[in-house]
């Protein structure tokens, strides 16, 4: 008993060409692309939660593709041509973003990105700029800037963060408001003719050779030519031998400040905490380094080990000047995985995935939605 009226089977669920998995910048990036080499194609995307789940409407809207320190990590466990080919597609993600929805209507500033450093950060300091140098070099020729990294301590006075005793600044890098960037994205996918079903959990995908079927917990199916699987984080759920592994991270956001000073985004200990400003209010989250183990979850929720870190980060280092309250805090589900590469591959004749974007969906996830696409060859 599939509980479908005659209605929904024959205007929704119809002569489906495509079924994306996953309503994310990736996988509307996906039908996006998909309809712009062929418009008449019918497409239809399920999406579980009432927003895309996962972290495309719970991320921090950085438009970054990594810090000094970060790149450094990077290049311990992965040779030069991964690492920097990696963050040449954040870079060409980025921009494809900015051409597909436009800077104004994504609310786009680049006012830099800014790594800090305290007392005991002081080695780490060093190393990174014992490298800007040669990162530069590398960046040059992606990006298009000169000296893209720079020291910057003369700004420490003007943020007046507590312990702060370095800064690199990242020129290159900027800020988004992440809901105008997805209301967009999903307005150009129903302009399109897109059909987007919400509340809709996929339980199994099965590939029948001419055709395959996408089973949902809702007791109905929907039969299609090709799927994507653009769930991230959750794809292991339905594809549990890929190499993908959910990431929490627990974010905050303060009540209005007045005459809020800090504008930029900025990254600690490696990327694992980063704070921006945000209509006159700063925005907080990561710290799962504390507890790895614990933050591999898929679950949504919050630890109180973290948000005592995070809390205390906010009054002590962010603000350590001004009374500050944090208004409520949100979690999100990212997908990673040994390094920090996207896993964009075929699963079965007719299903390919498009996951694990390591933390940087903003910036490489649009690319790695169209590369998904062209896999699955139509």
């Amino acid at each position: 008993m599939t509980n479908l009226s005659y209605w929904e089977r024959e205007t929704f669920l119809k002569n489906v060409d495509v079924v994306i998995v996953g309503s994310g910048i990736v996988g509307l990036s996906a039908a996006l692309h998909l309809k712009e080499k062929a418009s008449n194609l019918n497409i239809v995307v399920v999406e579980k939660g009432t927003f895309p789940s996962g972290a495309s409407t719970k991320n921090a809207g950085f438009s970054c593709f990594g810090s000094v320190s970060e790149l450094l990590d990077d290049l311990e466990d992965q040779d030069e041509d991964t690492v920097f080919g990696i963050l040449e597609k954040r870079w060409l993600g980025l921009q494809r973003l900015q051409q597909r929805i436009g800077v104004q209507n994504m609310h786009y500033f680049q006012h830099g990105n800014y790594e800090i450093f305290k007392a005991s950060d002081q080695e780490l300091f060093q190393q990174c700029c014992s490298n800007i140098a040669a990162l530069n070099q590398k960046l040059r020729d992606i990006v298009g800037l000169d000296n893209t990294f720079s020291i910057a301590n003369q700004a420490i006075d003007t943020f007046q963060f507590g312990g702060v005793q370095q800064l690199i600044w990242n020129k290159a890098e900027g800020q988004i408001h992440t809901g105008k960037m997805m209301h967009n994205l999903l307005k150009l996918a129903q302009q399109q003719n897109i059909t987007i079903l919400n509340g809709v959990t996929v339980q199994a995908i099965q590939d029948n050779g001419n055709q395959v079927e996408v089973i949902t917990q809702n007791s109905w199916s929907i039969i299609a030519k090709k799927v994507l699987v653009a769930t991230n984080g959750f794809a292991n759920k339905l594809f549990p031998q890929l190499e993908v592994f959910p990431a929490r991270n627990q974010v905050l956001i303060t009540k209005p400040i007045p005459q809020l000073s800090i504008k930029g985004c900025f990254h600690y200990h490696k990327g694992y905490v980063y704070f921006r400003n945000i209509d006159n209010r700063i925005l907080l989250g990561g710290a799962r380094h504390l507890d790895l183990t614990g933050e591999t979850t898929a679950e949504f929720g919050f630890s109180e080990t973290i948000q005592d870190y995070l809390t205390n980060f906010l009054k002590h280092t962010i603000l350590p000047h001004h009374p500050v309250e944090i208004d409520y805090w949100w979690s999100g589900i990212m997908g990673i995985g040994a390094a920090k590469k996207p896993l964009v591959q075929t699963i079965s004749k007719n299903v390919v995935v498009a996951v694990r974007m390591g933390g940087m969906g903003i910036a490489i996830g649009s690319l790695i939605g169209e590369e998904g696409a062209e896999l699955l060859a139509l």
